[in-house]
């Protein structure tokens, strides 16, 4: 299951499993209006390697408006999974507080 919404304060909120078979559909929606300047990844429970080439073209995109997307609230599995892959060193991630 995967679903995306949008938060009260405008965030999109990936929810469940964004794997390969998730991707074309997420892809659509994030290239539906302008980029989203905040990806909140509370509840996100797994992201593949597509997943994560979701993330990276939604943050191309924003950056060529002159943006950067901002990646927060990600679990441990989540976080430990953008830190293998270098994405904390291309998106601004923010972690939950204690």
């Amino acid at each position: 299951m995967f679903e995306i919404q949008r938060g009260p304060e405008g965030e999109v909120q990936l929810i469940g499993r964004l794997d390969a078979a998730q991707c074309e559909a997420a892809l659509r929606l994030l290239d539906s209006g302008p980029p989203p300047a905040v990806i909140d990844l509370a509840r996100l429970d797994y992201i593949s390697s597509a997943g994560l080439g979701v993330l990276l073209k939604t943050q191309k995109r924003a950056v060529a408006g002159g943006k950067g997307l901002r990646l927060i609230n990600p679990n441990k599995h989540i976080h430990d999974i953008l830190r293998y892959a270098g994405f904390d060193r291309i998106f601004e991630v923010v972690t939950p507080g204690p």
